[in-house]
């Protein structure tokens, strides 16, 4: 399971490095690596369906646990089989859809590194490891949305869809570290069996909560499924692949795979089901009023997601056994639609509604291919979409006391999308071809067989759903803590309360399709609540805290550095202030301290006079020269108490300060007034303070009790380990070397970079 999740790293990148040298001339070849990887899938199935798991275990950061562990039981397989086998196709597709683009195989090499990171995440065991497969397919989803870099609504679709989705990763990681403090490990397999330690701990709702924003945002729910619609702005092969089978999925494998750890539960079983109720409705309403295909289709996506997380919710076995059918039913159909989306864009130039009719005159696979796909979006028998609809109203029909109006949710849901299929699969064939499309030619084989297929695959598993039941379904439940030995899918279950609601979801739907036509004045109309949609909401939220930081940042980071300083001595004063000050016990013992000698007495009397010197001349360079004076006198000081290493530091320092001064007060108006006298009481005010607060800090650690251990070990050991007799400098370049060195290349980068802006500085003046 590494080599594949590796082999598709090391392909994307091959494909990224080399693309300029073979210029998209063997992008067919591309295909043949998820190919490969079905291919090596699919010899597991019998095995995974026997009850078999098989793992892989490879260590990565044993000591804080996280390991590359990888599982593939019935979710997993199922999901990378979704992930390789319509990546296959959408690879296909993508050879003839983007043909001749300058940057194809960069293209390709984005959606192998998707690919890997889609496998790595649902093969992971490990939470820690799912999360860095989770961002990863967060950033490469983002070169995908926004590969055509030269749009900017394709660059903001980019930057919303990865703002939100990273929003959600991070939310996942807490999640993960927080399950992991709770059980000790951070291996699902591991936390299987404990769903009551979990539940009763007093964090569990707020790690479900995490856990739910992390599925939330990357499978598009209520109120964070905006980003979804915008990302319609990727290639035709990118919303296929991304939004029907694989990174939208991936919040429904995250809340799948979590379901025995967390579920089971009152809060996670009422909240995924209101969520999912909300964004199911709410999603397929918004179908009515959408002319633009991609629009339409992402639309009905996010009702269907909000389908699976509905399911999730209800937690039975019939509600589980109806998701894992769905997830089949829609990755079809769904992707089925979107290819045939991009194959009617390619060649007709428009995905409008209002204008698309009559197509199956010219493009007649494609015809058969949307039809078929919008047979199984409404669930019309013999499809496996009708399958799908069977099993989710009689999980519903079943659901406790609140059946009743659940059921009236889905199967309005239900009629919507209905609605929705048939205007993206039948609509744009229908009718008389208007004269602007006659000389609409068929597309390459390449893009019209792929759609072909997987609309056959809709029929197929609706009259053999023998083929998917043992293989895919039942292992899939297994996985997800139930019991899925008693599952039996027919296509036919009899007549009863629950055939009856089908025929009433395809007759009122088909009314509805007949009844309304898409228009750009609807449209236009449901724009005007763009004020109060969740977009705008998160949006101006946005805005608003950006204009916030940018006046916290104005006011604190102004420019001026007397303000820099300033603000930094006040937060120490009140801070160490407060800590001394608090204390019931602060007292100084002066008799302690040795007497002041002459010299020290000197020493001081000149820094005062230097001081005093220094505050009130008016003279500039005076004030320069006075300060200078307060430096050596400092170093006065520190050759009295026998630091001569410390003295001439600070000799060296000063005498570069002074003449640093010098020059660029040279460099000043010589009448400039930098200060005024309320500035100057200010600052007084503020270095007396500062002052004092250090010398009571000083004062403070002198009366503390000695601990001389650390003096010790260094003047025992600074010449038997690192032979020198100098101690300081041994502490400086051997026991903390590394201190020293991370300091050095600080002071070289400032070097480099005043180097550089002095040299600008003289480029510029050579060019005057």
């Amino acid at each position: 399971m590494l080599i594949a999740i590796l082999l598709g790293f090391i392909f994307s990148l091959f494909l990224v490095i080399t693309g300029k040298f073979f210029k998209g001339k063997f992008s067919i070849l591309a295909a043949g690596v998820p190919l490969a990887l079905f291919i090596y899938f699919t010899q597991f199935i019998s095995r995974i369906s026997n009850g078999e798991v098989i793992t892989q275990f490879h260590s990565w950061i044993p000591a804080f646990g996280v390991n590359l562990g990888f599982t593939l039981d019935g979710l997993s397989l199922l999901f990378s089989l979704m992930i390789t086998g319509i990546g296959f196709l959408v690879f296909v597709y993508t050879s003839a859809y983007l043909k001749g683009h300058k940057y194809l195989d960069r293209f390709y090499g984005y959606l192998s590194m998707f690919m890997a990171a889609m496998l790595g995440l649902v093969l992971s065991d490990n939470l820690i490891s799912l999360f860095v497969f989770w961002e990863l397919t967060s950033i490469t989803s983002f070169f995908l949305i926004g590969f055509n870099n030269t749009s900017r609504e394709s660059r903001k679709s980019a930057l919303i869809a990865l703002a939100i989705t990273g929003i959600g990763g991070l939310s996942l990681l807490v999640g993960a570290l927080f399950l992991g403090s709770i059980t000790g490990t951070y291996s699902i397999a591991e936390m299987l069996t404990m769903n009551p330690e979990i539940a009763s701990n007093p964090y569990y709702i707020l790690i479900v909560l995490l856990i739910f924003g992390a599925a939330f945002t990357k499978s598009a729910q209520f109120p964070f499924h905006f980003w979804l619609p915008g990302a319609m702005k990727a290639p035709t092969p990118v919303s296929t692949y991304l939004h029907s089978a694989t990174m939208v999925k991936a919040g429904i494998y995250l809340l799948m795979r979590l379901t025995p750890v967390l579920g089971d539960h009152e809060f996670w079983n009422t909240t995924l089901i209101i969520v999912g109720a909300v964004t199911m409705v709410y999603s397929a309403i918004h179908t009515l009023f959408r002319t633009d295909l991609k629009g339409v289709l992402a639309y009905s996506t996010i009702s269907a997601l909000g389908i699976l997380v509905f399911l999730i919710g209800q937690g039975t076995v019939e509600a589980l056994t109806a998701a894992a059918v769905f997830v089949i039913v829609h990755a079809l159909y769904k992707a089925t639609l979107f290819l045939v989306t991009g194959i009617i864009d390619h060649q007709t130039g428009t995905r409008d509604t209002t204008v698309l009719r009559g197509l199956r005159k010219v493009l007649l696979p494609v015809a058969i291919a949307g039809f078929l796909a919008a047979l199984s979006s409404a669930g019309i028998p013999p499809t496996i979409g009708f399958i799908g609809k069977e099993l989710t109203y009689e999980s519903t029909f079943h659901f406790g006391n609140m059946a009743i109006l659940l059921m009236g949710l889905i199967v309005i849901t239900k009629i919507l999308l209905l609605y929705a299929g048939f205007v993206a699969g039948i609509k744009p064939f229908t009718g008389v071809l208007p004269e602007r499309f006659e000389n609409t030619k068929m597309p390459s084989f390449l893009m019209w067989l792929p759609p072909v297929l997987l609309a056959l695959g809709c029929i197929v598993f609706g009259i053999f759903p023998g083929l998917i039941e043992g293989s895919l379904v039942k292992p899939m439940v297994s996985s997800m803590g139930l019991d899925g030995k008693e599952i039996h899918l027919k296509l036919f279950h009899g007549f009863n309360i629950i055939l009856l609601l089908s025929v009433i979801t395809i007759a009122a739907g088909t009314v509805l399709y007949f009844m309304i036509e898409p228009t750009k004045k609807r449209e236009n109309w449901v724009a005007k609540f763009e004020k109060i949609s969740p977009q705008t909401v998160i949006t101006n939220s946005w805005t608003n805290f950006i204009k916030f930081s940018n006046g916290w940042t104005n006011l604190f980071q102004n420019g001026y550095l007397r303000n820099y300083v300033s603000t930094i001595m006040i937060f120490l004063i009140a801070l160490t202030g407060y800590s001394l000050f608090s204390k019931a016990n602060f007292a100084v013992d002066f008799n302690s301290f040795s007497p002041i000698t002459v010299y020290e007495a000197a020493t001081s009397v000149v820094m005062l006079i230097a001081i005093g010197y220094t505050v009130f001349t008016r003279s500039r360079l005076a004030a320069v020269a006075s300060m200078g004076i307060i430096g050596y006198a400092i170093c006065i000081l520190f050759v009295i108490y026998s630091a001569p290493d410390l003295a001439m530091t600070q000799f060296s320092i000063d005498t570069l300060t002074v003449i640093l001064f010098v020059l660029v007060l040279y460099k000043l108006p010589k009448y400039l007034k930098l200060s005024d006298y309320k500035m100057r009481i200010r600052d007084g005010i503020l270095s007396l303070a500062f002052g004092t607060i250090i010398t009571l800090l000083i004062l403070e650690v002198l009366a503390e009790p000695k601990s001389s251990e650390v003096s010790d070990y260094y003047a025992a050991n600074a010449y038997i380990l690192a032979h020198g007799k100098n101690v300081v400098n041994v502490i400086l370049v051997d026991f903390r070397g590394s201190d020293t060195m991370i300091e050095i290349s600080v002071l070289a980068i400032a070097a480099i970079g005043v180097f550089a802006l002095l040299k600008l500085r003289l480029k510029k003046s050579d060019q005057r």
